[in-house]
């Protein structure tokens, strides 16, 4: 793990809060969540349950790959989601640890969602999977992109952006991740002329190997599917709090599923700000977390956040074993 996360107590006696943190897309590999199903039951049970709902072995795609069928759209999302939840079942049936609050990752704000109670595991499965496809078949392959910015002035790069879209090409930040790291999506042509005007500028910038140019106006007819779908979908209040990737605010407790539904579809089309989110936790007075699912993105991020904030990677048995020796 990242770092060690221990269940120690104030002086008060009373366990210090903790958040649990879900990755996106980025994270997947073969060999994902296997150890963790072979290890656990509960966790064998979530893989069967996301094999059934989608009527595939989606579990031998994240054991087995081929690393080319993981990393279609329409396959990442699904195999995180569900990684993600047996690692959340795991930890939860095996430590009882409760978060005082949840958030994720673009994606990763379904897994947090069906973790706080919100969201059905097989309907979320399910729902995502439409949205992979859905974001996949927004744009035809080659006409949009992505690609990383750092060390650029947040202003200054919203104002690049502009100026690129005049034409009538569409570029934005998608995601804001922290450490002065901030990604854009939109038009390829687009996308590349904020990339020179980025290095002129003398920051970092460098075009992501990705399938469509997700979080941004492109992705309106991916918003627009996935807004059917949830129309249809039972949505319950989130038992604890969880912080939405578009305003970095939590969904109330005692929202209405509408106010669950619009975010979702807003944040398809919406920048994540993923630094602010994380900012907001902190305020809450958090500052030691798990992430929960295959890898250690949401940890390499957060220390360019916050050093202060502890963060452990939780995945694998070996995983869990380090944390309970701090329990």
């Amino acid at each position: 793990m990242n770092e060690h996360v221990s269940s120690d107590s104030s002086s008060a006696g009373v366990a210090r809060p903790l958040a649990f943190l879900f990755p996106g897309q980025g994270s997947q590999e073969p060999g994902m969540g296997k150890a963790l199903a072979e290890a656990f039951p509960a966790a064998r049970r979530v893989f069967a349950e996301a094999d059934d709902a989608l009527g595939e072995p989606l579990s031998r795609l994240c054991f087995e790959g081929p690393a080319e069928a993981l990393a279609q759209t329409a396959n990442t999302q699904p195999a995180i989601l569900t990684c993600s939840i047996a690692a959340w079942t795991v930890v939860t049936s095996e430590l009882g640890l409760q978060p005082a609050a949840l958030l994720g990752h673009s994606l990763g704000e379904f897994s947090a969602l069906v973790a706080a109670g919100a969201l059905a595991f097989v309907d979320a499965v399910k729902l995502v999977r439409l949205r992979g496809l859905a974001m996949q078949e927004a744009v035809p392959a080659g006409v949009g992109a992505m690609a990383a910015v750092i060390g650029a002035d947040p202003l200054a790069l919203e104002q690049w952006c502009e100026e690129a879209s005049a034409g009538g090409e569409v570029v934005s930040p998608a995601n804001e991740n922290g450490g002065g790291q901030i990604v854009i999506a939109g038009h390829a042509a687009a996308v590349e002329r904020v990339v020179a005007r980025a290095k002129e500028s003398k920051a970092r910038a460098m075009k992501l190997n990705v399938s469509a140019p997700f979080h941004c106006a492109l992705m309106r007819p991916a918003a627009e599917r996935v807004a059917e779908a949830l129309a249809t979908m039972d949505i319950a209040a989130p038992r604890a709090p969880v912080i939405a990737n578009v305003d970095a605010e939590p969904y109330p407790t005692s929202g209405g599923p509408q106010d669950v539904r619009d975010r979702l579809v807003r944040q398809i089309t919406g920048r994540v700000r993923w630094e602010a989110s994380v900012r907001t936790v902190i305020r809450m007075d958090i500052s030691r977390g798990l992430e929960l699912g295959h890898g250690k993105v949401l940890c390499n991020l957060i220390k360019r956040i916050d050093k202060g904030f502890s963060l452990a990677a939780v995945g694998s048995p070996a995983d869990l074993d380090v944390l309970k020796l701090g329990t």
